[in-house]
Parts: structure tokens; sequence; C-alpha cells
């Protein structure tokens, strides 16, 4: 099984644990509280679930680097701490030295998980929150489940191992790993756009009756009769000439209207369109999940 570096394997993973990094967390002993390194990197396996921690044992080991398995750990973010289960020095000194420079292949995962596997003499856990006065008694006969099966360690096949097969090493431990989320409900406002209606703007003809002024000129003739001033005087043969069928022709000329209808360009019509701006308040009931501690008389701190 291939084990990747939890910084290799998902880059953002900060993100998934609200911001905490368990690297560089102190490493302590559950029971006695002494400090036995630093977490220096996280191993997962290919579907991202932990796997070992790398703890620098450099309060107890100067310079070496070991794997701690994820069940024998417990990570306490109020503290920042990490505190060991049932890990002893001599467990840690018989502990192969991790190195990114040996493969962490099925051979050296042996020689780590061999360790763990044999029995030691285990103090039972005390809770590092409770002060000392409320500190149980010592049980110096207790015996944890994993350390009494370990007098009977079965045998795993090369082939067919999984890290299910040792819950004891890789399974998560509820107890110590209890996690209480609380949630709330908030409002998130969002805009829809809707069609409320339409507009249409078209163009009719309508008739109307228009009236225009025209002057026109008309001809007319007119007839005058005059009586000369030397009306009676005599005139010559000569000068009188009688001359039948003689006319005297005057053209008649008169205006007529003449009316024809042109367009021209009266006005223009524009339209378009204006986003008027207005906020709308609205009110929904939300909820909220708030932490409820029932601790009898024991004393809480709460970070």
């Amino acid at each position: 099984m291939v084990l990747y570096k939890l910084q290799d394997f998902e880059p953002n993973y900060r993100d998934s644990f609200e911001g905490h990094d368990i690297k560089g967390l102190g490493v302590y002993t559950q029971g006695t509280d002494e400090k036995v390194g630093t977490v220096s990197d996280v191993l997962v396996d290919e579907e991202g679930h932990f796997r070992y921690l790398v703890v620098d044992l450099g309060f107890w080991i100067f310079g070496k680097k070991v794997l701690l398995p994820i069940a024998r750990a417990r990570v306490d973010y109020n503290t920042d701490r990490v505190y060991t289960i049932g890990l002893t020095r001599e467990q840690a000194e018989d502990l192969p030295e991790f190195s990114e420079r040996e493969a962490l292949d099925y051979d050296y995962e042996e020689r780590v998980r061999g360790v763990y596997r044999q029995p030691t003499d285990y103090v039972k856990p005390v809770d590092p929150l409770l002060p000392l006065e409320a500190t149980p008694p010592v049980d110096t006969n207790y015996q944890p489940a994993t350390t009494q099966a370990a007098a009977t360690t079965p045998t795993y096949n090369r082939d067919s191992y999984n890290y299910e097969q040792e819950p004891s090493l890789f399974g998560l431990n509820e107890q110590d790993h209890q996690t209480l989320k609380l949630y709330e409900e908030r409002l998130i406002a969002s805009k829809r756009r809707q069609k409320t209606g339409e507009v249409a703007i078209g163009k009719r003809v309508e008739t109307d009756t228009a009236r225009v002024a025209v002057p026109i000129e008309k001809e007319r003739v007119v007839i005058e009769r005059v009586t000369p001033a030397d009306a009676g005087t005599a005139v010559s043969g000569r000068e009188a000439d009688f001359r039948e069928g003689e006319v005297a022709r005057v053209e008649i000329h008169e205006e007529t209207a003449e009316i024809r209808k042109e367009a021209f360009l009266r006005e223009e019509v524009r339209v378009r369109k204006v986003v008027d701006q207005e906020t709308v308040e609205t009110q929904e009931t939300v909820r909220r999940e708030e932490l409820d501690v029932n601790s009898g008389n024991l004393p809480i701190e709460e970070r």
C-alpha cells in the first residue's frame, strides 16, 4: 500500500480542519504527561485516511523520527497537543527510524507494527484536562484489549493485508477523537430576474381633412363703348374703311388650383429602458445551535 505525505496528497488540507494544523504539535505521553517529541508530518493512504504520524523524538531520542499509528494518538486541539496511547520509551528505541530516503514498503511497516503489537506495561489513561486532585488512582493491573491480544498476535498475509484488519493501530478511537459540531442557519440573499410585462410601441395612420387656400386669377373680356370727342365729324371716303367680316380676337386665361401631397419628417420617437434600483427587505426565522454543557461539579475550561 502506498503512503503519501499529507501536504502532497492535499495541499489545502488545513481547510478541512478549520485552519488547524496537526504538524508542529507537541507529542506527550498520556497519563504521565511527559513530552516525547513533535509531529513533523502525517502519512495518509490512497483514499486520504490518516495512517501514521511522523514523530520527531527530540525529547526522548535526539535526531530520531518514528511512525506512530493514528489509533495510538489522541489529538487535543484545545491544548495543541497530541497524546500517545501506550507508547513507552522502550518501544520508541525498538522502532525503526523513519527516513524519507527509505522505502515505506510492507516489510518496513511490519517492523513498525510489530513493535506496537508487543505486550507492554500499560498505565491506565488519565484525562490531561482534569486537575490533579480529580485524577483517579492508577490501576497497575489494567491491561488494554490490544495488549491482552498481543500475546496471541495473528499473522497477516502480505498480499491481502489492509489497515482495517488492525483497528487497534489504525482505527480512530471515537472516545479520544470526539467532535461536536454546532450548526446555525443564515439567510442567503439572491436575486432572480423575472418578466413582469412588456410594452409594445407601434405606428398607426390617422386621416384628417386638410384645407389650403390658393389665390387664382381669371381673365374676362370687358366690352366698353364710348363716344369720341370728335363724334359727328365727317371723315373722308379713304378713311372710312368698310370691311365685312373683320373680327377682333382676345384670348381669355384663368388659373386653376393644383393640389398634391408630399411627406415630411414630423418628429422622432426614441424608445429606451432605464433601471431603477431599490432595496427590498425581508425577514425569516433562523435557528442556531448552542452548546449545553452538563459537567456536574467537574471543572471545565472552555476555549
